[in-house]
This record gives C-alpha cells, structure tokens and sequence, in this order.
C-alpha cells in the first residue's frame, strides 16, 4: 500500500526552514512538492518541482526534512543543472561525483546553523578538499566516494523518468534568483555575520553592489581640499589686524592657504570617443561639485607626455591633445611641479598605464578609473597610495 504524502509535514518544514534561512523564504515556498513513490528520494528538478518518496518523507523527521529543503533549493539557486552541463557532466560516475561536489559548495555555507541534511551530509573535507570553493574546483579535486543522495536533474541537469516540465520556466527561474540575491543582500546589510559567505558571495555575482561613484568622487576631492583649506599659519607677508595695540612688536597675521587642484586627463590612444567625452564630463562635474574657485582648476592633458596645461572653468575648455602611449606618471609628475603646487591631483585614466611607486609629497592623489564592461578592471596593478574611484558606464535598459 502506497503512503499518502504528508502536506502537513512538508509546511511544517517550510516553516522551520525559513525560520533558519528567512531571505531563502521565496525560493522554498515556490517548490511544489510532489509525491512520486518510485523515485525512492526527495529529488528536484529543472522546473522546481520536487519529487518525493511518501515513505522517504515519513522517516524524515520535520528539522530532517526542512534541512533537505534548504539544500535542494541551493541547487537550483545556484544553478547547478546548467553549470554540470557547462562541464558537460553525462550520466555515469561524472554524475554521482558532480553531485557530490554540489552538495558540498551548498552544505559548507549549512555547517555553521547546523542545517546540513542527514541524508545528503557530504562537505568538502569529505571530498579532500578545503571549504569555501565552488563546485567547479570540488568536481576536479574530489577523492573517490559513495554518492549519498541522489538530488535530481536540479542538480546535475540529466533528466530523470519523473521530471515534470510543467513548472517554473527559465526566465521565472531567473527573476526569482535575483529577488533571493535582493533578500540575502537586504538581510546582510540589517544583521551583518549572520549570512554565510558563501551566500553573500553568490548574491554579490547576480547583483553587485553598484556604489554611487559621483558621490564618492566628490566626497573626495571635498575631503582632500578640506584638509589644505583648513591648514591655518602665521605669515609675516602683511601686517596683522592687531598690530597697532603692540607698536613695538611685529605680530605675523594668520594665513590660509586656497586649494589648488590639478587633473591629469588621459589622452593616450586607448582612451577612445566614448571615454573621452566621459572624462569631460567628470571634469564639469569636478568644477561643479568640488565649490572650487574657476582659477583653481588646472588640466594636463597627458598620455606618455604632457600636452597641455590650461585652468579652465568649463570643460569645454580643455584641450584633449595626445594620442600616443600612455605613462599616467609624466602627469601627476608635472602636475605636482606646477606652481602653485597644486594639494589635490585628479588622474582621469583608463587604467592602461604604469604608475609612480609612491605618491608625490604633500599631495593627494584620486585616480579616477574609466571603466569598460568588457575589460576586468582587476587586470590593472593600480597604486595603494591613491584613492581609487571606479567610475562606471552609464546603464540603459531597452524595452
């Protein structure tokens, strides 16, 4: 006689699952479970459905079970079908190791709450292997072993004879990964360490954090200019207001010094149309935002040799003369030796330059970096001595 599927079993494990794992929640509400006796597991599959053995779920106890469903929805969240497919895993015993695998890149971030399932245990030590890595590098390294639990073509992408297609669609699938990766991110910023990293590492690769870089620019150039504006001296240049009560003594009068700042445009060859017209614009927006008098901004235009220096009060003003190599170097050297010498140095750059070893004295460098989509921007040996603004490409979504 075949068991009825326990439903009131399977919500009270929801319930304790996401009591364990809250920004997991609408991941493991959108599973419909279904009862498939010859299965002889709780399995999922592509569309999300899982299918379970009625009498697999009754020896389960309600914590057992809410375990399982944590690790089967770390499958399809983390899309281990298409990437077994990426390494072109085909039934046999690539299957049972890449399932192994899996099962350890999801139970290393389950370890630390005590939710790894009893019957799917494998963590990456089983597999000789150390934590915090990906199923990739788990599937290449992992030592001989039995495959515990077979967690369906959710997992490795080979259909089994009770997949069900008549569930969530690929595009469905996808809008509700990002919705969890929004959830673990919203949740880490309110209660930070209480998110595993590998979590938060798998949110951060579907959405990164994109951080406003025209307010952290701007922030930089008023931190910078308001530690030179705020250097007060003595001077004996003029006479002090106070003079006349002392006539005998020369008293020096206070003096502080106006900020200057120089920006050192790239106009090397790799720097096309585009970011040309990008490093204008953030020349504008340097004149506007940092409240600098008009006569305080000078601009080099540089790309292995310095080009041309104007103060401009418009960026419609500076001249974008260069195109050959580019050595950013030449720049902030001349600019450093301008005089006035200027307490804040701009570099606006693509990134394909060398870089001095250290900075000049008594400057502060922002290194404004042009970014592509195309080219990683970790490529770059940038300087540690400069403060690195990362100025990204404006987004535009078509209908």
């Amino acid at each position: 006689m075949t068991l009825p599927l326990d439903s009131s079993k399977i919500a009270a494990a929801r319930l304790w699952a996401v009591s364990r794992f809250p920004y997991l929640a609408s991941a493991l509400f959108s599973s419909t479970v279904i009862a498939q006796p010859e299965c002889r597991t709780a399995a999922i599959d592509r569309a999300w459905n899982i299918h379970a053995d009625p009498s697999i779920v009754e020896s389960l106890t309600v914590e057992d079970l809410g375990r399982l469903l944590i690790h089967l929805a770390g499958h399809v969240l983390r899309d281990h079908a298409e990437r077994a497919e990426a390494l072109r895993i085909e039934a046999g015993g690539g299957r049972a190791t890449w399932n192994r695998a899996s099962d350890a890149e999801i139970n290393d971030d389950l370890a630390r709450d005590d939710c790894i399932p009893r019957v799917a245990p494998d963590v990456p030590r089983d597999l000789g292997c150390d934590d915090g890595n990906l199923a990739e590098a788990y599937f290449h390294q992992a030592s001989d072993g039995p495959r515990h639990w077979d967690c369906g073509s959710g997992c490795d992408g080979c259909e089994r004879p009770w997949d069900n297609p008549n569930g969530m669609g690929n595009q469905q699938a996808q809008l509700l990964r990002l919705g969890v990766a929004a959830d673990i991110q919203r949740h880490h910023a309110q209660h930070p360490g209480t998110v595993p990293g590998g979590w938060v590492r798998w949110a951060e690769s579907l959405r990164p954090s994109r951080v406003d870089w025209r307010r952290v620019l701007a922030a930089e150039i008023r931190r910078s200019v308001a530690s030179v504006a705020g250097n007060v001296d003595y001077t004996y240049r003029r006479p002090s207001r106070r003079a006349g009560s002392v006539p005998k003594v020369i008293l020096p009068a206070m003096h502080r010094p106006i900020p200057n700042v120089a920006v050192v445009c790239d106009t090397s060859g790799s720097m096309h149309e585009e970011l040309l017209a990008r490093a204008l614009a953030e020349v504008e927006g340097l004149l506007a935002r940092g409240g600098l008098r008009q006569t305080q901004v000078r601009v080099l235009a540089v790309d292995t040799n310095v080009h041309a220096v104007r103060r401009v009060s418009r960026a419609s003003q500076v001249e974008l003369a260069g195109g050959g190599g580019t050595n950013m170097g030449v720049g902030i050297a001349a600019a450093a030796a301008l005089h006035p010498r200027p307490s804040v140095i701009v570099v606006l750059t693509d990134g394909f330059t060398p870089w001095p070893d250290k900075s000049p004295k008594a400057v502060r460098v922002i290194v404004g970096l042009l970014t592509q989509p195309i080219i990683p921007t970790d490529r770059f040996a940038l300087p540690t001595w400069a403060r690195i603004v990362r100025i990204e490409p404006e987004v535009s979504f078509a209908g």
